[in-house]
């Protein structure tokens, strides 16, 4: 290699403290799951479309961690069961995210397992938009406030669980 010319510089991370910790937030994640000569596009691809995300976007911050954090735990093997229960393979009554067995289950194989969280079926659709959706257009959507934090809340414990270490967001000040 010769030289170089950076494309983007995701300048608005400069100038955003709350912008900032969530990029460093997920740098620290990328940095603890990738390996150096391995191919990584797919994270790669992942990592930028996030940085442009929470720079150039006014998306909500948590909404955009817990869709890099969903779709990065797809990327590397972790992958949620998202094709109805997990246990009876039912597709109805779905309403449980179960961090046990790593996926939906249905309202009776739910209350069997300790591990689950309730969830509504807005929340069951985003996850399966995140699993599902074409890399450039896993930012491409909106849900309530109490769908962020449920997604949150999956999200966290599920990368935290799989991953086997505790990741939050600290404050850089």
């Amino acid at each position: 290699m010769n030289s170089c010319e950076t494309i983007e510089i995701f300048y608005n991370l400069r100038t955003d403290l709350e912008k900032l910790k969530y990029a460093s937030h997920i740098t620290k994640i990328i940095y603890d799951v990738t390996n150096e000569n391995e191919n990584s596009f797919k994270i790669l691809q992942l990592f930028l479309n996030t940085l442009y995300t929470i720079s150039e976007t006014e998306k909500n911050l948590d909404l955009v961690i817990s869709i890099f954090k969903l779709r990065l735990m797809s990327i590397l093997g972790f992958a949620p069961s998202i094709n109805g229960c997990k246990n009876c393979k039912r597709q109805d009554d779905i309403l449980y995210f179960s961090f046990k067995d790593s996926g939906f289950k249905c309202g009776a194989c739910g209350k069997q397992d300790k591990s689950v969280i309730q969830i509504t079926n807005a929340t069951i659709d985003a996850i399966k938009y995140i699993i599902l959706a074409p890399a450039k257009k896993i930012f491409s959507f909106n849900v309530q406030e109490s769908i962020i934090k449920e997604l949150e809340i999956i999200s966290k414990i599920y990368l935290n669980e799989k991953l086997e270490k505790e990741y939050k967001l600290e404050d850089l000040f």
